[in-house]
């Protein structure tokens, strides 16, 4: 370990681009539909939870455009919110980070991977109990997770280059294979619902939330909602989509190693989101085409991908798209770990982390930061709780978005002068909006699912104790 070595900038616009489309792009898009068309209820707002949940994320990708501009630094958001605020709300993020944000994804993105390898592989599904203490059961799936994660992250510690070839790599099979299945989906299906799923597009959750004997949805009474209900359906509903389009900030993490950073972070910001925007609307556009309602809302253990992959394919469907969730989570994870150690080693140079995290090795990487991110990903992944641990990233991340834009008004007007390469589109009025509309999803989120959301900020408010611990520590070694 050396702590006078230097990030490589090795990676290029086409690289940085993979990272973002990569980290957004895992099991969600493949399974949440369902969660989502059950708060909602219709195929109306499916599509606009959707359209909503892109809007946001574009926006908030371009406006980080600027901020990645003016710190052009290892750290990202870390940086951005210590330079606008102070180092305390910096901390908090980066404590959020390591102990739900990133860590909880990557456990979450590693369970998918073992959950769909069981479709080929039945031996390491959720089932087989390999050890059981009682008061925690562990599974081969869990098994698989942990032992993907732990390859994955020893493959990062022998430097930037082999995990970026395994990044551009997997993302581009993904994409491929994502944009495949949606034209298939409209040229193959042996029956289209489209007509059917779109005669009642925006209509009461309530009214389809009971199901029969057999599973299928009671469209007895359509009713519009709106005002409190409204909100509160649309907030829970996009806990599946938001979590499924998050991890496109990843690439500011990694500023230290991309070439001409100032140009290549906000642009591969905004082609990643756009690109997987693009695919994630049309995915679900397909899905009406190729499902009745009901089976998505209802589709066996939320895999709707999988019924809509058996509508087009027939029973070759399943291994169809347990071979693309396979790639899609695997390469992930891949750059969800390339990306999360480079917070904790900007926070170790500021005093506020493990010293040896900000630490590099000799391949130029912070070696212990990953080892560190990948025992806390681990452990999360014998918790079993992954729909609570969405709930609570999904909540926490926004909240630390929409502080990170509105530091885009505040570095305004602390630093007008400072140099800024490139400015936030749209400025103040698609930050505005996005902030609002964020704000509009924590409250209904709390309103919602009070009990994971409060948890989360929760875990992010024990920071607060931790940063004067810390602070109070490196007073001591100075």
């Amino acid at each position: 370990m050396s702590t006078n070595a230097q990030f490589k900038p090795t990676l290029g616009l086409f690289d940085a681009t993979m990272i973002v489309a990569g980290g957004m792009i895992g099991s969600g898009i493949f399974i949440v539909s369902a969660d989502i068309t059950r708060n909602v209820g219709s195929a109306g707002w499916l599509i606009l939870v959707w359209l909503i949940t892109g809007f946001m994320t574009i926006t908030a990708a371009v406006s980080y455009g600027e901020l990645s501009a003016m710190y052009p630094k290892a750290g990202g958001q870390y940086v951005y919110l210590k330079e606008a605020y102070n180092p305390l709300v910096g901390f908090l993020f980066g404590w959020s980070f390591f102990s739900v944000i990133q860590t909880a994804t990557i456990a979450a993105v590693g369970v998918a991977f073992a959950r769909f390898t069981a479709y080929l592989i039945p031996a390491v599904g959720e089932g087989n109990i390999l050890l059981d203490l009682g008061f925690l059961k562990i599974s081969a799936a869990q098994v698989l997770a942990i032992a993907l994660i732990v390859f994955l992250t020893y493959s990062n510690t022998r430097g930037v280059k082999g995990g970026k070839i395994i990044q551009s790599t997997f993302t581009v099979t993904k994409l491929v294979s994502l944009f495949g299945l949606i034209v298939f989906g409209f040229l193959l299906a042996k029956q289209s619902f489209w007509s059917e799923n779109w005669q009642h597009a925006f209509t009461s959750v309530q009214d389809l939330g009971a199901k029969n004997a057999a599973g299928v949805l009671q469209p007895t009474s359509w009713q519009p909602i709106s005002g409190a209900v409204l909100i509160g359906a649309i907030s829970a509903a996009m806990v599946g989509s938001i979590f499924s389009s998050d991890s496109w900030n990843n690439v500011t993490f990694i500023a230290g190693e991309i070439k001409n950073p100032q140009r290549n972070i906000g642009l591969s910001l905004f082609f990643g989101t756009l690109i997987v925007t693009l695919i994630y609307v049309t995915a679900n556009l397909m899905y009406l085409n190729v499902l009745p309602l009901q089976q998505i809302a209802y589709a066996e253990n939320d895999r709707v991908a999988v019924a809509a992959a058996n509508a087009i394919f027939g029973n070759a469907g399943t291994i169809v798209i347990a071979v693309m969730i396979m790639i899609s989570t695997f390469g992930c994870n891949n750059g969800l770990i390339l990306a999360g150690a480079r917070v904790y080693y900007t926070m170790a140079k500021d005093g506020l982390f493990f010293k040896k995290t900000g630490e590099l090795n000799k391949n130029a990487v912070p070696e212990y930061a990953l080892w560190i991110q990948c025992a806390v990903a681990s452990l999360l992944c014998l918790s079993g709780k992954y729909g609570d641990l969405l709930t609570m990233v999904s909540f926490v991340v926004v909240i630390f978005y929409i502080l990170t834009i509105i530091g885009i008004f505040i570095l305004r007007k602390k630093l007008p002068n400072a140099e800024r390469p490139y400015k936030a589109f749209g400025y103040p009025v698609l930050p505005l909006i996005y902030i609002i509309m964020g704000t509009l999803f924590c409250v209904g989120l709390v309103w919602a699912s009070p009990t994971y959301s409060l948890w989360g900020l929760g875990i992010t408010a024990l920071g607060v104790p931790l940063y004067f611990i810390a602070v109070n520590n490196q007073k001591r070694s100075v």
